[in-house]
Order: C-alpha cells, then structure tokens, then sequence
C-alpha cells in the first residue's frame, strides 16, 4: 500500500497509472487548488500546500468578518437576508478547516485505493472498479457544474443589476461594514470586487471538493464489495472445487478482502463525518433561507434575484442529495453481502469452511454507514426529511415575518 512498494514492484494492472489517473483527476484538481491533496513532491508541496491553506482562510475571513459587522452594525434590519449568506460562508470555512485537518486520513485513503489498483488481476474486476469509478467521477462533474454555474451568476448579478438600473453607485458582492471605508473609488472597488470573487472560488470549491471526496472514496468502497460479492457468487460454480483445498483460500481471500473493506470504510466514516454533519445542518438553513428568497424577490418582481436563488437552491439541494445516495448506496452494497452469502450452496461444503460464511453474515448484518457526526445517517429517506425540514421551517418563517 505504500508509494515504495508502487516504486519498487511491478503492478499485476498494467493500466495502474493510468487508472489512478482517471480515478483521481478531478478530485485533484479540485482539492489541489485548496491545497488539500497531497502533492507528489513531498518537502515543497507540504509548504506550499500550508501557504494555500492560509491564503484561502484569509479570503475567508475577509468576507465574513466584514458581512458580520454590516449584519450587527449598518444593516440590522436586513439580517434575515444576509444570514443564510453567512451560513454558507461560516459553513464552508468550517468544512475547509476540518479537511486540512484531516488531511493525513485523506492521504491514507489515497494510499489504499492505489493499493486496491495496484493489485487488481482480472480483466472483470478492472471493469467493475472503472464502473464504480465513473460513477463517482460523474457526480463530482455534476456538482461542479451546478455549484459553479449558480456561483457565477450570483457573482454577474450585481453587475446586470447597476447597467439595468442605470445605478451610479458600484455594488459588491458581499456586503461590507461602512466603518472599513468607502469602496466605490478605484482601485479600491476593482480590488475588493476580485478578492470577493476569489472568495466565492473557494467557497464553492469547498463545497464541491467536500462532494467530490465522499463520492471518490465511497464508490471505490461499493466497487470492491461489488467484486466480494462477485467472489460469493463463483465460489460454488466448479463443483470439482467444493472439497478441494482451493475453496478454502477461495474463502480465506474474500474473507481479507472484506475486512480491508471495512477497515477502508471505517476510517472514511470516521474522517468525513464532521465534513458530513457541518453540510448537512447549514443546508438546512440555508435550503431554508433559499427558499424564502426566492419567494420575496418573486413578490417583488426581481426576475434576476428568483433565477439566481433558485439555481443556488438546487446546487445545494444537489449536494445533500449526493452525500444521501452515496450513504444509501454504501448501505445498500454492505448488506448486500450477507444475503449473497446466505444464497450460494453453502451446504456443499464443509462445516468448518462454513464457520467463515457465519462469520461474513453476521458482519453484514450491521451494514456500514455514512453518518453526519455519527448522529444521523445519510441516506435517500434522510434527504427527504432535510427537505421536509426546511419546507416547515419556511412555513414557520412566512407567519413570522411576512
């Protein structure tokens, strides 16, 4: 599992380098711009990585800070509208802090998929990886774009809105405190104007790059279990095998693979599930808020302002839903496991070579989860009532203030 042994062995996959390529491009491309992905040049790319770490959090702050006190200070009335701003960027700086934080798991995690590439034999599970692999790589680009589409017409907005009204004063995207000084003269509104844009970079970097991880390391789980349950499947097909010492190591390899699976899937759980939690209390709220800005900017006629919102809401609507069905699908494939093993003609074999079965089905009677802080499962049913929750939340919200 360790970069020596990629160095120094020869792979049974002859396509390994450019299988892991394809697994990891987006992802890295996405989390390398955070300096979250570990580099491949170890000394430099460390520092470089903390300089980007620090450089992205300051982009952060310049936008909270100053959003905070315009909240408490200038515009006191206009909390409600600016707080599900705030959520957002309160949320994603949590989630970026929790990621470099975490970074060492994220590398581990690395580790053992380019070990499960490494050593990948046959033809048939090469294809059933890349399955699994595509389908992550596709959910990650649908994020991406849904995530960054909104965000950049949320970014054009104010511009559309000054040349539309023949507005003389400039807006900024996010507002900020008086105290700090008029923005309008340039450079300063020039320069404000690409810090805040940088800004939302990196929020929604944040946000698909949280996405696209759940989705890498999730669906390379559900790809191997799909191979173990390959495995159960031909394991009784050679009649000849059954009373043969070739069923026992047979038995002995799916029963490895299985663990290392479980191992991998723990210490993913166990890594994301701060990530998960962060996500799915601020898309609540923010779900929430969005929903209501849709419908104030229709009752006022801003035919921009409802476009916007609504895009935003879907993008972050798309995001709970990912994490959701990546969490069902990992459920779903880890009980699969028992029930293929009890189905196969276990009978034929002997009794000792079947304590080993017992021994699967009764770890795949506690199928493996993804949680939000280990509190709430992240699954198709919890998706329906993050939305139902932010549907009665909104209904709470129009009695109170319209």
């Amino acid at each position: 599992m360790s970069n020596a042994r990629e160095r120094c062995a020869t792979s049974q996959n002859s396509n390994y380098q450019r299988d892991i390529r394809y697994a990891f491009k987006l992802n890295s491309w996405i989390l390398g711009s955070l300096g979250i992905w570990p580099h491949a040049i170890r000394n430099i790319g460390q520092y470089v990585s903390n300089i980007t770490i620090v450089f992205h959090n300051f982009l952060l702050g310049f936008t909270i800070v100053p959003l905070l006190l315009y909240m408490l200070y200038d515009e006191s009335n206009a909390k409600l509208k600016k707080c599900g701003l705030l959520i957002f960027c309160l949320a994603a700086m949590i989630k970026y802090l929790i990621l470099a934080i975490r970074r060492p798991k994220i590398q581990l995690c690395i580790e053992y998929i380019k070990y499960d590439w490494w050593q990948v034999t046959f033809v048939s599970d090469r294809e059933m990886m890349l399955k699994y692999a595509v389908t992550g790589r596709n959910l990650t680009i649908i994020g991406t774009l849904f995530m960054y589409g909104a965000g950049i017409f949320y970014f054009v907005k104010p511009i559309y809105m000054m040349k539309s009204n023949n507005q003389t004063l400039r807006p900024v995207v996010y507002p900020i405190y008086s105290q700090f000084g008029d923005v309008q003269n340039s450079p300063k509104y020039e320069i404000v104007y690409a810090v805040h844009c940088m800004c939302g970079y990196t929020m929604y970097t944040v946000a698909t790059g949280t996405c696209g991880l759940v989705a890498l390391f999730v669906t390379h789980a559900c790809g191997q279990i799909q191979m173990i349950i390959s495995r159960l499947q031909n394991l009784l097909v050679d009649e000849s095998l059954v009373q043969t010492q070739n069923i026992h190591q047979r038995i002995v390899a799916i029963v490895k693979r299985h663990v290392r699976v479980q191992r991998f899937a723990a210490v993913v759980e166990g890594m994301l599930q701060e990530v998960c939690l962060v996500e799915f209390a601020s898309s609540v709220c923010t779900i929430c808020l969005l929903e209501y800005y849709c419908i104030l900017n229709w009752q006022e006629n801003d035919k921009v302002g409802v476009v916007s919102y609504s895009l935003l809401f879907v993008s972050c609507c798309f995001n709970v839903y990912i994490l959701c069905h990546i969490g069902e699908l990992l459920m779903e494939k880890s009980s699969q496991i028992g029930s293929v093993c009890y189905m196969i003609n276990w009978y034929q074999i002997s009794p000792k070579l079947v304590r080993s079965m017992i021994m699967i089905i009764a770890m795949s009677s506690h199928p493996t989860k993804l949680t939000a802080g280990g509190m709430v499962d992240l699954s198709l049913s919890t998706f329906g009532n993050v939305m139902k929750t932010s549907i009665a939340y909104l209904s709470f919200l129009r009695t109170l203030v319209m």
